[in-house]
């Protein structure tokens, strides 16, 4: 009987600490512990990175940033509690993401707009593409018709009256220059320029790929009753997260504001 007991009293210790270990994983170490935040390299990881590295010991805050090159990954990770928040999406995309994937991922606090542009290698200006000319967009729903909005607000193309954060290529009604459309990874976009006539590119990837925005683009995303503002997202039931409550403050913080306005040069514009 003694060695019975002393046999349970190990697994029901050994399962105690394997619970323990679970509850406190990447993502959720609890109130104390590091917070992890999966964020896209340019700019969200160097502006969380300014966070760690200059306010973030003051508030008593552990951030910790985990880098990634995708759209998915950030809010899959934050799904499952790999990571305690994400910062790289605009709430269009959240949505869009939160239907097809039925995730119950929420919007926290936002930071800044990454004006989307149409960049080319071998034209100055949008009005010198060819007829027939190739342009490269992002594939991924919310970007395309972010993408296509962008264009039809210059004139390039027009889309049936109406049409919202769905739109695709069939959606146009009018091809002036007949343009041709390339459906890429909204990363890929920046490197196809060699290839295509144009590119559409996120404000991220463009900075990632050494152009700049606000000198480079042919057109420009107008800033203006803008809705794709980045922000900082957690799965619902985390917001309240001391942790995350402290991230949300010091990411809208004078310094910061400060900090895109000084690197970033108009190419990345602070939204608080």
């Amino acid at each position: 009987m003694r060695n019975t007991a002393k046999i349970t009293t190990a697994v029901l210790a050994a399962g105690a600490l394997t619970l323990g270990l679970s509850a406190c994983g990447a993502g959720d170490s609890g109130s104390d512990g590091p917070l992890i935040v999966a964020a896209s390299p340019v700019p969200h990881a160097e502006i969380l990175n300014y966070v760690k590295d200059n306010l973030a010991k003051k508030e008593g805050l552990d951030l910790q940033v985990k880098e990634f090159t995708d759209y998915v990954t950030p809010n899959t990770a934050t799904q499952d509690g790999s990571v305690g928040a994400n910062y790289f999406q605009n709430k269009p995309y959240l949505d869009d993401f939160n239907k097809k994937n039925g995730t119950d991922i929420v919007p926290v606090v936002t930071v800044h707009l990454e004006p989307l542009g149409l960049y080319s290698h071998k034209v100055k200006k949008a009005d010198d593409l060819k007829s027939g000319a190739t342009v490269a967009i992002p594939n991924d729903t919310v970007n395309e018709a972010r993408a296509l909005k962008l264009l039809a607000a210059n004139g390039l193309i027009t889309l049936k009256a109406g049409v919202g954060n769905e739109a695709t290529p069939s959606d146009i009604t009018k091809n002036p220059k007949n343009l041709t459309f390339k459906e890429l990874e909204a990363a890929q976009t920046p490197r196809s320029l060699d290839d295509v006539d144009a590119a559409v590119v996120n404000g991220n990837y463009a900075i990632e790929s050494d152009l700049k925005p606000s000198k480079d683009a042919l057109v420009l995303e107008s800033p203006k009753n803008n809705p794709y503002g980045n922000f900082l997202a957690v799965k619902k039931g985390e917001e309240n997260d001391p942790r995350v409550k402290k991230l949300a403050k010091l990411l809208t913080s004078p310094e910061v504001k400060k900090f895109i306005q000084d690197k970033y040069a108009g190419s990345v514009l602070a939204s608080f």
